[in-house]
């Protein structure tokens, strides 16, 4: 699974760790996070993020 970068502040999702905090497992690739979901970080949407 690919990781993702946020343009706007660098954030990078990691499909091996998700982001528990706001209820994504581990494991969960980028293209299944819900559309709702936002960078942790900044809010950015997910059309803000570039495949690494």
């Amino acid at each position: 699974m690919d990781s993702y970068r946020c343009n706007l502040c660098g954030y990078v999702y990691n499909p091996a760790i998700g982001d528990s905090a706001h209820g994504v497992a581990a494991n969960t690739a980028f293209e299944d996070l819900p559309d709702t979901w936002r960078c942790p970080r900044c809010g950015a949407p997910k059309s803000r993020f570039t495949k690494l």
